[in-house]
């Protein structure tokens, strides 16, 4: 659409995910300060990012990944090596067996389910993982309830009364995950409530990991205040080796989805922009949390401005987004990139309505680009059948 579009797109297909390697480091050179400062390992969430072509370049940084699954936590072990920490809500009995001998650290959402597959996590020998318990330390800044862990009744995490008096035998660690895209001052309330809620378990914990949700590579976020945060709570715990796992962090900011302009429709109140990339189907977070995505050579609209309204390539009816307004007229065949589109996106996307899939690719530091994947029909019919 632009010169710096079209310079950028030249050799792109539409639409495609991309990874800028060269933002990537300037991330990891974050975490990278953090981990040097401050006594916490950092791992990758794979539940946020999970594309393994770059895991290369993240393990020279990062200490392992973390997993919510089985096939996360294969992916992590072929594919990111080093340590794997596995957490489930509910685990189910078939993948246990699998699970064991590919996870260094395996936590349950329950006291109940621990109980239940004790016997085999003894039973694995040198292969037996440290147990953790996931707890619930009631308080959480986030406000879109479809990502509060800590809203009433949740099923997500233990609650200190139902902890006893003494930790299960066999528990080595808490998993404390509450925060989404947060600051260093909601690390410092979770550290708090956790001291204050679940204080008497601290002497008996190996290690406490502090989830995900720290967004320490967005431009405002206080890295000092953290890093002094995290080294006051190993000074009044030393036995304790903290962890971390972010998602979103990792990659914030560190590439983008392109997709083209198929047609344009003029209403009377906006011009609708039919794309061919979905929100629904390949940026759903944008239509769950909900949030405006920043297109590249956009801005807000102002007074007189043309009003420009992404659509979606699905049928669906609430598959848009807007409104945007451009420097000059759009026009068909034009190329958009759609800004931060590395989290929380391919690891959520779907095929609903066949639409076609965008493939996957990278920058790296020259400019130049990498295709890693397309999809195509057979892609699409094998998932059913």
């Amino acid at each position: 659409m632009t010169p710096d579009n079209n310079d950028v797109l030249a050799n792109i297909p539409s639409p495609c995910f991309v990874l800028e390697e060269q933002l990537l480091a300037r991330n990891l050179a974050i975490f990278d300060r953090v981990q040097k400062a401050a006594p916490i390992r950092i791992m990758l969430a794979l539940k946020g990012f999970s594309l393994f072509h770059s895991f290369p370049q993240i393990r020279t940084t990062l200490k392992g990944a973390s997993a919510s699954s089985l096939w996360e936590a294969r992916l992590a072990a072929e594919e990111f090596g080093t340590e794997v920490h596995v957490y489930s809500p509910a685990y189910r009995a078939e993948d246990v067996p699998e699970i064991l001998p590919l996870a260094s650290h395996m936590t349950f959402n329950s006291i109940g389910q621990y109980s239940q597959f004790r016997s085999q996590i003894e039973g694995a020998g040198t292969a037996k993982p440290s147990v953790g318990l996931r707890i619930n330390p009631q308080y959480s800044p986030v406000q879109t309830a479809l990502y509060n862990p800590c809203q009433p009744s949740t099923r997500l995490g233990i609650s200190p009364e139902h902890l006893g008096e003494t930790l299960p035998e066999g528990v080595d660690g808490f998993l404390s995950h509450n925060l989404c895209e947060s600051d260093s001052f909601a690390l410092e309330k979770t550290i708090a409530n956790i001291e204050q809620l679940f204080g008497k378990f601290l002497p008996q914990l190996k290690w406490l990991n502090f989830g995900g949700g720290h967004l320490m590579t967005r431009k405002d976020y206080n890295l000092d205040h953290a890093i002094e945060i995290l080294n006051a709570f190993h000074d009044r715990h030393p036995h304790i080796q903290l962890l971390m796992e972010p998602g979103s962090a990792i990659v914030w900011e560190t590439g983008f989805l392109t997709g083209k302009v198929l047609d344009l429709i003029p209403t009377n109140d906006v011009v609708n922009v039919m794309l061919d990339v979905s929100f629904t189907a390949h940026m759903p977070d944008c239509l769950e949390m909900p949030y405006k995505p920043a297109i590249r050579g956009a801005r807000e609209p102002e007074a007189g401005d043309t009003l420009y309204r992404m659509g979606g390539s699905s049928c669906l009816a609430g598959d848009f987004l807007g409104d945007y307004a451009f420097d000059r007229e759009l026009a068909i065949g034009d190329r958009l990139i759609f800004e931060d589109m590395m989290h929380y996106t391919m690891v959520k996307t779907s095929m609903f309505n066949g639409v076609v899939h965008p493939s996957i690719g990278r920058l790296d530091k020259d400019g130049n680009f990498k295709l890693w994947r397309e999809f195509g029909y057979e892609d699409y019919r094998s998932r059913l059948g």
